[in-house]
C-alpha cells in the first residue's frame, strides 16, 4: 500500500499560494512558489510555532505571518526581519515532506519515501468536497450508497450509476478529525456537471443520516 496521500487538486493551488493539508494526522503547509515549485512542510514556524499555512508567498519563499521569518523552497530560513544583516543559522529550517503532482492531484509522503504515488491514468480531476463525517463513517456510507466503488491505492475506484450512465469514479479520501475531504476524479460515463451534482447529493444524504 502506498504511503502517498492526496492533499488536494493541482488546479486549486495556483502559483504564489499556500494551503493547509493533513498527512496521517500531521498538519502541513503546502505551498507553490511564484515559479510553480511545490513544497510541503510541517505547519509550524521554527521560530514561535505559528502556522505557516497562514503565511504568504513572496517569489520563491514563504514568510511566516507572525514575525516575518522567511523560508526558501529547501525549508531553510533565508531572512529574519529583526536581524536583516544576519545570515540565519542552517539549523533554522522547516520540517519537509515529499510532495509531487500526478494526474492533476497533489500527493504527499514522508521525506525520502522511495515509492511513487498511485497511477490514476484515465481519470480527470473534478473537484474537492468536504463531508462532515469521519473517515470510517464515510467509508461505511459509501459501501452502502456506492457499492461499485472498491478500495484501491490512494482511495476508492469503480463504477457508479449517474444520470442513468455507468460512470467511472475515483475518490481520494483526506480525513481531518470529524470530517473527510473527497478529491473527486471522473472517467468515462457521465459528464463533469452530472458527477458534481451526484457528489453533492451523496454528501447531503450521508450528512443527513449522520445528524443527531
Amino acid at each position: 500500500m502506498t504511503n502517498w496521500k492526496a492533499s488536494g487538486l493541482s488546479k486549486d493551488l495556483p502559483p504564489a499560494n499556500v494551503m493547509h493539508a493533513d498527512w496521517q494526522g500531521v498538519d502541513l503547509a503546502v505551498w507553490r512558489s511564484a515559479s510553480g515549485r511545490l513544497s510541503a512542510w510541517v505547519d509550524r514556524c521554527p521560530h514561535r510555532g505559528m502556522r505557516l499555512s497562514h503565511g504568504f508567498v513572496r517569489g520563491e519563499t514563504l514568510a511566516c505571518i507572525y514575525h516575518g521569518w522567511t523560508y526558501g523552497v529547501t525549508g531553510a530560513c533565508t531572512h529574519i526581519p529583526a536581524h536583516p544583516d544576519m545570515t540565519p543559522p542552517a539549523t533554522i529550517t522547516a520540517t519537509r515532506f515529499e510532495v509531487t503532482e500526478r494526474g492533476g492531484v497533489i500527493w504527499i509522503a514522508a521525506k525520502d519515501d522511495p515509492t511513487a504515488p498511485p497511477d490514476i491514468a484515465g481519470f480527470q480531476p473534478l473537484r474537492s468536497l468536504t463531508v462532515q463525517v469521519g473517515e470510517q463513517a464515510l467509508l461505511q456510507a459509501l459501501a452502502a450508497d456506492a457499492p461499485g466503488l472498491t478500495e484501491a491505492e490512494g482511495g476508492l475506484r469503480g463504477t457508479v450509476q449517474i444520470a442513468g450512465l455507468d460512470t467511472q469514479i475515483c475518490l481520494m479520501l483526506q480525513p481531518k478529525a470529524q470530517e473527510t475531504t473527497l478529491h473527486i476524479l471522473c472517467g468515462a460515463g457521465a459528464g463533469p456537471a452530472q458527477v458534481s451534482r451526484w457528489a453533492e447529493s451523496l454528501r447531503r444524504q450521508i450528512e443527513d443520516r449522520s445528524a443527531p
